[in-house]
């Protein structure tokens, strides 16, 4: 590899670009489960955040335990 561009995988761009992507779609799905009408509330509509959440949750963890 040249110089250049062990440089820039040294910015580890993909990831954090990663990361940023995942937090704006949790955002949103936040924002989309708490404008809801309490009879959409369904059981289904608690397990998709629950699980988006988990996944956010454990790929932050991933993410943290990764930067040095």
């Amino acid at each position: 590899m040249t110089i250049a561009m062990e440089r820039v995988l040294a910015w580890k761009l993909m990831p954090r670009l990663m990361m940023l992507v995942m937090t704006i779609m949790y955002i949103q799905v936040l924002h989309w489960f708490m404008e809801l009408s309490p009879e959409a509330m369904t059981s289904q509509a608690t397990a998709l955040t629950a699980t988006v959440t988990g996944a956010m949750s454990s790929s932050f963890m991933f993410w943290l335990g990764h930067e040095k």
